[in-house]
């Protein structure tokens, strides 16, 4: 496999917090096991996934938003479109005890690699991919890992323009404590509602500590992706980033006030098809995880609507 890292920016590596997010009667198990149940449903537990899954939801009626198609035309005009398939890191520890992660580098715990097994063998039955992009921080690229061993791809390419917003001085906080530190960084997760009175520069509010604004985090992560879409005109490829992140693509495709509030839980799929030529993007669905289910109740993966950054 050809692994290409951008290392201009190395992840940080802070002292991680206690498995809090682990589930009682599981045993941890080391990445190699779960790429060789990835390939053979048989090596884990002769069963596959090797435990019942569990995606948590933030609540009653959160699952009306998983698949749910926005009104987009279809490409055409000679547009030659990429179909860019970004998928949500598997569950980590912090996002099981509601830490804020940011650019933090915690890893996926065994839920996580779980839901990456899943998702990569989904991704297996469509389409092959022409190459796989991901955010280099841990629990990003081991999903993008896990899915580039089950597809058979052998182009995966780690770049820190993917990863999640960086949180400044609330990364490492419990949210409960960050919400009451800077309540006005967290109303802007509401991205996809215009309310009156609201400030317009609210965007371009850094967060101190070195911390990005959200008119940041979509400049890096759409200017990047267009440069994937130049790449592979007519192609398909598959994308791992985070929840923050991936909200602001949906936002880039469709403005705010124009659909219902989305929702990014854990490895869920959304596709967007971007024209390498006039960098368009059609936003076809968000919040996918019809792959989770039957595999567990699903369960709210740190409400996985922007709030686990």
């Amino acid at each position: 496999m050809l692994v290409v890292v951008n290392p201009s920016v190395p992840p940080q590596h802070p002292t991680r917090p206690p498995a809090s997010g682990r589930r009682s009667g599981q045993r941890q198990r080391g990445r190699a096991g779960f790429l060789e149940a990835a390939v053979d449903p048989g090596g884990i537990s002769g069963r596959y996934p090797p435990y019942p899954l569990r995606l948590r939801l933030a609540g009653a009626g959160a699952a009306t938003t998983y698949g749910a198609m926005s009104p987009t035309p279809a490409p055409g005009g000679g547009e030659e479109f990429t179909e860019v398939v970004v998928v949500r890191h598997g569950e980590t520890s912090w996002n099981a005890s509601r830490i804020v992660q940011g650019q933090m580098d915690p890893e996926l715990n065994e839920i996580g690699r779980q839901q990456a097994v899943v998702v990569a063998r989904r991704l297996s039955k469509e389409a092959k991919p022409a190459a796989i992009y991901s955010s280099d921080l841990k629990r990003a690229s081991e999903t993008a890992e896990i899915i580039a061993k089950v597809c058979d791809v052998s182009n995966l390419v780690l770049n820190e323009a993917l990863r999640e917003r960086h949180m400044g001085y609330l990364q490492g906080l419990k949210w409960d404590d960050a919400v009451n530190k800077n309540p006005d960084v967290f109303r802007g997760f509401d991205i996809f509602k215009i309310t009156e009175g609201s400030d317009p520069d609210s965007r371009n509010q850094e967060i101190p500590g070195g911390g990005e604004s959200l008119n940041q985090l979509t400049e890096r992560c759409v200017s990047y992706l267009n440069k994937v879409a130049q790449e592979h005109k007519g192609e398909r490829v598959v994308v791992v980033s985070h929840g923050a992140a991936i909200l602001e693509l949906c936002r880039h495709t469709d403005p705010p006030n124009s659909s219902i509030r989305r929702n990014i839980p854990n490895t869920s799929l959304n596709v967007f098809r971007v024209s390498g030529v006039t960098g368009r993007w059609i936003l076809e669905r968000c919040g996918d995880v019809s792959h989770l289910n039957g595999n567990g109740f699903l369960e709210n993966s740190f409400g996985g609507d922007g709030a686990s950054a």
